[in-house]
């Protein structure tokens, strides 16, 4: 294992002189080629498969088959991703396509360039797959990294990071700070090229306010508040076992889980005592003392208001198990709260528009679910406001390496992993090339230059009609130019 960089016992000079260090060491890595770095992504592939229940057995929230599912195998997959796709991903892009009649004799290609140094504040529910998936993408593209795990969660982090160097990653290309917020804090203040967060809103707006003066760009993955359409041809014992498993999963501790259920009135009934039937013996699971007292009321307060706690709850340890409430009102909090926890909110609506109209209450828009007839389920993931959407299932499809992860609305901006994330690990750079010896920009002006410019707009944008006219008079004033020359 890799021992964290504890910040408390650093002073600011040597934790300044561990920056240039990890910016240098990114410097020589990105001079390496992309097979070279994927090479390493190779035989750390590996080693997840050769010892995997040692890294699930790393992080010790849940067990560890239930790791090696939900963390273990999504990393491996995702280093295979990027074996297959990395390379053309990352390479040099030429346009062929176009280009201006004007510019003839010019040659655009595209760069894709490394960021430099890249931050990982990462989080406490999946604290192996989130931000490894993040710190390879990262270093994938070029870039070295500082990742500050979240409290009781370095673990995992520390074994990734001394596999990836036995695998040939250059020693300081990858750094492992303490959990502390005073390393994060640091980190920022030393200067960084890009932050990528997961967490809470609030944390997101805290990390915002101090990357805004140094304008650092950021990928913000924030708090969600999912919703579920069930469609009135949904099939309701897939929807109720699909939900009662993302209710589990984590012990409701994932951000896309399941918060808000928008079922059609027709099989409203029937999917209440589908899911209830589903979830009614569920483990009970332990919540922080400060939500369980905040959740007490929210929930006695929707009772007052009509609503109804069909299983589940919590009890005087404050422990919860997996709870259906029927019939929430408008303007309730558990409608618009960041709730990790094992909680879903059933409203009955007359059909997709009204539970469209129900779900823009609220500020969140990170995932959402939809279940019914694949045709009118798709019309309707496209009109949701949500980063990702899942059909007919529940979480587990949100695993696929290939898909680009983020949200919208308070739930932020930016995405991590597939095409989309690893790309935002680099900079654009465009070259364009002038070959040949034309360059009419430099010769000195000749007649009447309105007439030829407005030709050229014609003879270039105009309606068909209006393109063959200002063809031929481009033709005549290129003419008349030339005569005067």
């Amino acid at each position: 294992m890799i021992e964290p960089v504890s910040i408390e016992s650093m002073s600011r000079k040597a934790f300044d002189d561990l920056i240039r260090s990890a910016r240098a060491a990114g410097r020589r890595w990105r001079r390496d080629s992309i097979a070279e770095r994927l090479r390493v992504v190779e035989r750390l592939r590996r080693r997840i498969a050769e010892d995997a229940e040692t890294l699930a057995a790393s992080v010790d929230r849940r067990p560890v088959p239930d790791t090696l599912t939900a963390e273990v195998l999504p990393l491996a997959d995702a280093c295979k991703f990027l074996e297959r796709r990395a390379a053309a991903l990352l390479a040099p892009r030429t346009e062929r396509r176009g280009r201006p009649a004007w510019l003839a004799g010019t040659r655009l290609e595209i760069l894709r360039e490394p960021l430099g140094l890249v931050l990982i504040l990462a989080p406490s529910n999946y604290p192996l797959f989130l931000p490894g998936v993040q710190l390879l993408q990262a270093l994938t593209a070029g870039n070295s990294v500082l990742v500050k795990p979240a409290p009781g969660c370095s673990a995992p982090m520390r074994l990734l990071a001394g596999w990836l160097q036995d695998a040939g990653l250059p020693p300081g290309t990858l750094t492992i700070l303490d959990e502390s917020v005073e390393a994060a804090e640091t980190a920022i203040e030393a200067g960084v090229d890009k932050v990528l967060l997961t967490g809470s809103l609030a944390t997101g707006q805290t990390v915002l306010s101090r990357l805004a003066g140094s304008a650092t760009p950021a990928t913000m993955e924030l708090s969600g508040c999912d919703a579920v359409f069930v469609r009135n041809d949904a099939d309701l014992k897939l929807t109720a076992r699909s939900l009662a498993f993302a209710l589990k999963l984590n012990g409701g501790a994932t951000c896309i889980g399941p918060r808000r259920m928008f079922v059609h009135q027709d099989i409203h009934q029937g999917m209440v005592e589908h899911l209830a039937a589903e979830v009614r013996n569920a483990e009970r699971v332990p919540i922080p003392a400060a939500m369980a007292g905040k959740l007490r009321g929210w929930l006695s307060e929707a009772e007052r208001d009509g609503a109804q706690v069909v299983c589940g709850g919590i009890d005087e340890q404050d422990t919860m198990a997996p709870t259906v409430v029927d019939g929430v009102p408008v303007g309730s909090p558990l409608l618009s709260a960041n709730l990790m926890l094992p909680l879903i909110s059933v409203i009955p609506v007359q059909g997709d528009e009204q539970a469209l109209i129900r779900d823009s209450e609220c500020p969140y828009a990170l995932g959402a679910t939809v279940f019914g007839g694949e045709a009118g389920a798709r019309a309707l993931a496209q009109r949701i406001r949500a980063g990702v959407v899942v059909i007919n299932d529940a979480v587990v499809p949100t695993a696929d390496p290939r898909l680009p992860f983020g949200g919208s609305g308070l739930s932020g901006f930016g995405v991590t992993r597939g095409a989309e994330g690893l790309l935002e690990l680099t900079r654009t750079k465009a070259v364009s090339t002038r070959s040949g010896r034309g360059r009419p920009h430099l010769d000195p002006p000749v007649g009447d230059e309105t007439r030829l410019f407005s030709a050229y707009a014609r003879a270039a944008h105009g309606s068909p009609g209006m393109r063959v006219r200002g063809w031929i008079e481009l033709l005549k004033t290129v003419i008349a130019r030339a005569g005067r020359k």
